[in-house]
Formats: C-alpha cells, structure tokens, sequence
C-alpha cells in the first residue's frame, strides 16, 4: 500500500500568530510535523502552504512544500488543490496530518491509510480514542464520534453521545465512547469532490466540517487507537508544553 501525507499550513492563525514558524527546540512547528510523518510508512510528504516564508523553512530541513491559494476556507480545500498541482492519480490515498500535531504517532497515520484501504466502499478514514475521562466527556471542546457494527462513523458532535437515559451527570456511560482525532485520510478522487460539496446544517451547528461528508452520503471509517493520541498546538499553554517536552535535558 501506498499513500501520501498532505501538510495544510498557513501562516495566519488567530490564537497564536504564525503558529507553523513556532520554534520547538530550534525546530520550526511545521517541520517537527513533517519529520513525525517522516517516521511513517508514506512514499511522499508534502507542506501544502499559502506562504514563501513557510516554504522557505521547510527548504532549510530538506521537505518537500507547494503553494498554494491564500483564501481557501479550510485545510481540505487546500488539500484538494495540493493533489492537482502534485499530479496524484484518482485512486491515490491521501492523508491529512494538521500543521499544528508535532507530537503526532507515525502508528496511526499508517492506521487511518491501512483502514481506508481496506474498506474500498469508505471516502474517508479518521482516527478516535476511548474516552476515560469524566471532564473530557463532557467538554464541548472534546469531539465524539458514535459509531455503527462495521465502525464506520453515524455522526459527530461536541455533545456527549450517545446520551445515558439512565445514568447521572458525574458519570461516564458504563459502554464505550470515544473521542474524534482530527486525521483524515481520504481517497483522491473524494478530496476532489469535496470542496463542491455544500456545508450541511448540521455542520454549521456543531462547526465541523467531517458532517458534509456523511450529509451528502459518503462513508468515514474509523480506526480506534490503541496509542493515545498527543494533543495538538492550540493555545499558549500547549506550545509551552511541547516545548518542554521536546527540548533536550538540561
């Protein structure tokens, strides 16, 4: 099996400004991700970026990047034009690794490329995790996934699904749930598709965008972890913390 792992990294962010030029340990943010996707089994990796200042230090570490539009609303969309300007055949499996997951297992980007593999009747393949925590369960900002018998997605949402009738309010359910990772890979072909596809209500709802593909009737296999998946980059405080954990022994 091969695939590509596609990078979206653009310069603007609202929490943290120019947050893929983020030095962690004398490394800028974008290239820790690429050098993590690097420990993968994928034939190609590629920074799909709107900046010549990003290329520039991805030039420095020796990976490979394009350019790409400025004003796409999302990083599928960019993705889907990185697979035209690479040339990637229909049938070509594309996975998706955020620009903000420095500590991102190269296990589970091997997983979600294996799963969409394995299921030709799927678009999409992303990641989840088992829930453990009665915090996460609840947080708005913890994204679940309820899945069917064949552990393909039925849907998303902040929300705690599936909800326990019968259960109290400082409880986990006493079944398994599970928390969304944002990696994706996708069939070519789908990635093409995608950015035709009108945003569906529900999406617009919950703000993620994963609904438009089950909305318009495409599958999304999911491969539960059994490697814990690292938090990403979002805020002050997890820069900070990577950054400790990255940096070398004093």
């Amino acid at each position: 099996m091969k695939f590509v792992v596609l990078i979206p990294a653009r310069l603007s962010a609202s929490r943290l400004p120019r947050k893929p030029l983020l030095d962690l340990a004398g490394i800028p943010m974008v290239v820790r991700v690429a050098q993590r996707a690097q420990l993968s089994q994928a034939s190609h990796i590629v920074v799909a970026t709107d900046s010549l200042e990003i290329m520039q230090a991805c030039e420095r570490f020796g990976i490979q990047s394009i350019l790409t539009r400025a004003d796409h609303p999302s990083g599928s969309d960019r993705l889907a034009e990185a697979t035209n300007l690479l040339g990637l055949p229909n049938d070509a499996i594309v996975v998706n690794v955020q620009g903000d997951e420095p500590l991102i297992d190269p296990h589970n980007i091997n997983a979600v490329a294996q799963l969409l593999n394995d299921h030709p009747a799927c678009a999409v393949s992303t990641l989840a995790d088992p829930i453990n925590s009665l915090e996460e369960w609840q947080s708005p900002h913890c994204v679940k996934v309820v899945l069917n018998a064949q552990s393909q997605a039925m849907y998303f949402s902040r929300a705690s699904i599936p909800h326990f009738r019968e259960g109290q309010a400082n409880q986990l359910p006493p079944y398994p749930v599970y928390r969304h990772v944002g990696l994706y890979a996708y069939r070519c072909d789908f990635l093409k598709i995608y950015p035709t596809l009108a945003p569906s209500p529900a999406e617009k709802a919950e703000a993620l965008e994963q609904l438009r593909v089950l909305w318009h009737g495409y599958s999304i296999a999911v491969h539960i972890s059994d490697i814990p998946s690292a938090a990403g980059v979002d805020t002050p405080a997890d820069l900070e913390r990577v950054r400790q954990l990255l940096s070398p022994p004093k």
